[in-house]
């Protein structure tokens, strides 16, 4: 196969710097997007094997800024081939306790970041993606949208709707030959979980699992690779599970 491009939003740390390893081991070019960390972003893109890998920033709730960042990437690529929807915010604002100001910035700020910037950034990427069977849309969800997050309603309604998101355009990109996938996680070992996986409710949140741990970012990466990968078209508008079976939906 063409070495195939690579946009990954929130690619600087955790999760999406795991993905970038994954496809750039497999000789991918990766465009490696931040928000604000710029010295995360370049030790990532430094990291990474091979050659002519990128970043790119945007703030994510700014539907213009997005539009430049997803047209300079092109400009640099040629062309679009995979977009990892990865980049994700979680507040906490439990409804019992969280003043009306701080309830309306959480999920001003969560839906701005997890949904609305996932499908802008989803909109500009397809005007670049080629129609060739090998585009790829992959957004990473979470078990949240299922089993509910009360510490962060807004989180957890922000993955229920990128389920959504992704398998009605999974349906309207078919035709196309671009396939649309979610990928479900349960807690991984990242910064974002860190508060909580290394605080006194670390045993418990590992318990959770049978397997009693946390995921590790190299394990998304893997299954990230394939529902991205040219053999996934018929998974199209699925979404994979991946929580070390702490959480079982029918």
């Amino acid at each position: 196969m063409d070495r195939r491009t690579v946009l990954i939003t929130g690619g600087a740390r955790g999760i999406g710097a795991a993905i970038a390893q994954e496809f750039a081991q497999a000789g991918d070019r990766i465009a490696i997007h931040f928000v604000s960390s710029q010295s995360d972003a370049d030790a990532v893109c430094k990291s990474l094997p091979g050659d002519g890998h990128i970043t790119a920033q945007a703030e994510l709730r700014d539907p213009e800024a997005i539009r430049r960042m997803v047209e300079e990437v092109a400009k640099t690529f040629g062309k679009i081939d995979v977009l990892i929807n990865n980049a994700g915010l979680f507040v906490d604002h439990p409804i019992e306790t969280t003043t009306y100001e701080e309830w309306q910035a959480a999920w001003s700020q969560t839906l701005g970041v997890n949904l609305i910037g996932a499908a802008n950034v989803s909109w500009c990427a397809l005007r670049h993606m080629p129609k060739n069977g090998t585009s790829r849309i992959v957004n990473i969800g979470s078990r949240g949208a299922f089993r509910g997050e009360p510490l962060s309603p807004a989180y957890g309604a922000s993955k229920a709707a990128i389920v959504a998101f992704g398998q009605s355009i999974a349906k309207a990109l078919a035709p196309m030959h671009i396939g649309v996938t979610t990928l479900a996680p349960g807690f991984v070992e990242t910064e974002m979980a860190s508060r909580l996986l290394d605080g006194p409710e670390g045993a418990g949140i590992r318990a959770q699992s049978p397997f009693n741990r946390a995921a590790r970012p190299e394990e998304l990466a893997k299954a990230v690779y394939f529902l991205a990968s040219p053999d996934s078209e018929w998974a199209s508008g699925a979404v994979l599970d991946f929580n070390g079976a702490s959480y079982l939906r029918m």
